[in-house]
């Protein structure tokens, strides 16, 4: 008997990022080892296990080509690889202090997304002409600044929360609102992007959107019933909220992310004639927005994903307002 591929883990039926992650609800019980290797390994990774991507879905030459296209895109990925290794090495602390089988479950197949992640965005990078023996220097050495100012700091809070203080439910809504909820709507725009210029990372940015709504689904669900069930927890929940509040507002990750818009503002207009009519969003053409504006913009959806969020999950909107503040480090440059 064949297996139904559920919707939101099919390719051409699960919705977009920012849809997917307001408006789905997931359960740890739903999202098991058997909806794993169903929905996932034979749904949204049917001939894209290996690269991210199917046969069709190619890097144009000109991706290859030395420029600052190239260099946004290397970045990018280099970027988002790192991130995503550690993201898998601090989720091994969840699936040892998951509570019960249904978490255990869930943060195992979140782990190996995770991994999975890591390993397409690097590869990517064999695929935009940088060598196989220089792969993993090349990754470390454009990487190092951004693992210790931006992803070590708010993965160390995750561990600290998890591991150090026993707090599983804590760890799991930093996570899921600090950590997958700021960063998502920068993925969501990665694959606005790139689907034009490079088709393959557009490809493999869509299969991570559809696996970090998944991931943000069930982690609201783990909180949301946990406050069902232990209201006297609220306090707790929010003053590490708090605490993750601060921290996100001290780490520097605009000027980064500017770095790589400006480098892709660049090389996107050396091949305008490709997004002559392509709109970003609704009513606005790519070539027309700046790199700040698709940050801001970004910024934004992390502000309407979360309010949806965190009322689902029962928790007060100001808790943790994820926009940097105006008179922030970051602004102020």
């Amino acid at each position: 008997m064949t297996e139904t591929i559920p919707s939101e883990t099919d390719w051409d039926q699960a919705p977009g990022l920012l849809d997917g992650a307001m408006t789905l609800v997931l359960t740890p019980e739903q999202c098991d080892l058997p909806y794993w290797l169903t929905g996932v390994a034979q749904g949204t990774l049917a001939d894209r296990a290996r690269s991210g991507h199917t046969a069709d879905e190619t890097t144009p030459e000109y991706m290859r080509e030395p420029g600052p296209l190239r260099d946004a895109l290397v970045l990018e990925m280099a970027h988002r690889s790192v991130a995503e290794d550690q993201a898998t090495r601090a989720l091994a602390y969840y699936v040892a202090n998951a509570p019960a089988v249904p978490e255990m479950e869930f943060y195992s197949t979140q782990l190996i997304d995770e991994a999975r992640h890591s390993m397409v965005f690097r590869n990517h990078l064999l695929e935009l002409g940088v060598s196989q023996d220089e792969l993993h220097s090349t990754v470390e050495a454009l990487s190092v600044d951004y693992k210790r100012e931006v992803i070590d700091p708010i993965l160390e809070f995750a561990v600290r929360t998890v591991r150090d203080e026993n707090d599983f439910v804590g760890g799991v809504a930093v996570f899921t609102i600090v950590i997958e909820g700021v960063l998502a709507p920068a993925a969501e725009l990665s694959e606005r992007k790139w689907n034009v210029l490079d088709p393959a990372a557009g490809a493999i940015a869509r299969g991570a959107s559809i696996d970090e709504i998944r991931h943000l689904a069930v982690g609201s669900a783990i909180v949301r019933e946990h406050l069902i069930k232990h209201p006297e927890y609220r306090p707790r929940l929010m003053d590490i909220l708090e605490r993750g509040r601060r921290l996100w507002d001290r780490i520097p990750d605009r000027g980064f992310v500017i770095h790589r818009e400006k480098l892709f503002q660049q090389g996107m207009r050396d091949h305008s004639e490709l997004l002559a009519s392509y709109e970003v969003w609704p009513g606005r053409l790519l070539l027309d927005t700046t790199p700040d504006e698709r940050y801001d913009t970004a910024e934004h959806w992390t502000d309407e994903m979360a309010v949806v969020r965190m009322k689902y999950m029962g928790i007060e909107n100001s808790a943790m307002h994820t926009a940097k503040t105006p008179a922030g480090g970051d602004h102020a440059r």
